[in-house]
C-alpha cells in the first residue's frame, strides 16, 4: 500500500513538471547591456543616453534575433558605431543592424541607411540642400556635364518602368554645386559587394539604399565634419576593437548575466559565448559598399 502511495507522488511530482522555455536572447543582451551601462555612457554622446540606446538595440533583436547570436564583440561595436556616430537603430532607417555570416560565425554589420546619411551630410552646416533620386524608364531625364553642368529630372508617375539610374545633387553655402549620376548595373556591382547583398535593406528597402549609394560616392566631394567622415568610411564594416574605460579591447566584458543562459548558450560554442556564438573579432573579408 505504502509503494503505491509512493508511486502515486512520484507520478503527480512527473506531471507537474513543466518543461522550460527556451531563453529569450534579447533577455540576455539585456541583462549584458545593462552591466555594460557604466562603461557606455562614458562613450554615448549626451543626446542618446544608454538607457534609450539599449532599448533601441533590444527592439531590433527581438525584430532580427539572429542579432542576438552575433558575437559580442561585433554587437558592442556596431552599438558603438552609432553611439559614435550619433545615429539610432530603429524604424527611421538611419541605421541598420545587420547579421552576418562569416566563415561561420555570426557577426553584426552595421549599415547607414538614406536618412542617417542625409543626415551626416547637413550637419557640417556647409551644405544648404541635398538630395537623392531614382530615374526610371518612362522619366524624362537629361544630364550635363562640363563648364554649365545641370541635371533635369522630369518623372512620370504611372507607368514608370524600372529603375535605371540613379543621382544625387547638392548645393553648398558657397554657392557651388556638385552632383553624382550612377546607373543600376554600377549600383547593383555595390550591392553584390555588401555583406548584406541578399538581406536587410538591400532585400526590404533596394530604393532608399540605391539613392544611400550615389549619394555616398558623391559624399567623397562634399564637405563634411570628421566624424561624418569616418562614419561614411566605417559603413557596412564589422568593428571588434573598442576599448571601454581605458582598459585594453574587451579585457573587462562582463560575463553572461545569468549562468543558467550562459551555460545553455555556451554548450553550443564554448565558455566565452553570447547566446551560443562564441566570440570572434576580426577585419572585413570583403570591400564595403562604396
Amino acid at each position: 500500500m505504502a509503494n503505491d502511495q509512493v508511486k502515486q507522488k512520484l507520478q503527480a511530482v512527473q506531471q507537474a513538471k513543466v518543461t522550460p522555455a527556451p531563453p529569450d536572447p534579447a533577455r540576455t543582451v539585456a541583462g549584458w547591456l545593462e552591466a555594460l551601462k557604466p562603461q557606455l555612457a562614458l562613450a554615448l554622446p549626451k543626446h542618446l543616453p544608454p538607457d534609450r540606446l539599449a532599448r533601441l538595440v533590444l527592439t531590433q533583436i527581438r525584430l532580427t534575433p539572429d542579432l542576438a547570436r552575433c558575437t559580442r564583440e561585433s554587437l558592442l561595436g556596431a552599438i558603438m558605431q552609432c553611439a559614435q556616430v550619433g545615429l539610432e537603430p530603429g524604424p527611421l532607417g538611419q541605421v541598420y543592424l545587420v547579421p552576418y555570416r562569416r566563415q561561420g560565425v555570426l557577426e553584426v554589420v552595421l549599415i547607414i541607411g538614406y536618412r542617417g546619411l542625409l543626415d551626416l551630410v547637413r550637419r557640417s552646416g556647409q551644405v544648404l540642400q541635398v538630395a537623392s533620386h531614382i530615374v526610371y524608364e518612362q522619366d524624362d531625364f537629361e544630364v550635363v556635364w562640363g563648364t554649365d553642368e545641370r541635371i533635369v529630372h522630369r518623372p512620370r508617375f504611372a507607368d514608370r518602368g524600372r529603375p535605371v539610374l540613379a543621382y544625387a545633387v547638392a548645393r553648398l553655402r558657397d554657392g557651388g554645386t556638385d552632383a553624382e549620376v550612377m546607373t543600376v548595373e554600377e549600383i547593383e556591382a555595390i550591392r553584390r559587394r555588401s555583406r548584406a547583398a541578399d538581406s536587410g535593406p538591400w532585400v526590404t528597402d533596394w530604393g532608399e539604399m540605391a539613392r544611400k549609394t550615389v549619394l555616398r560616392r558623391l559624399c567623397k566631394r562634399l564637405p563634411m565634419a570628421i566624424e561624418a567622415q569616418w562614419a561614411v568610411a566605417a559603413d557596412e564594416t564589422v568593428r571588434a576593437d573598442f576599448a571601454l574605460g581605458g582598459a585594453g579591447p574587451w579585457l573587462d566584458l562582463p560575463p553572461a548575466p545569468s549562468a543558467g543562459d550562459a551555460d545553455a548558450g555556451a554548450s553550443a560554442a564554448g565558455p566565452d559565448a553570447l547566446d551560443g556564438v562564441a566570440s570572434a573579432g576580426g577585419e572585413p573579408d570583403a570591400p564595403a559598399a562604396e
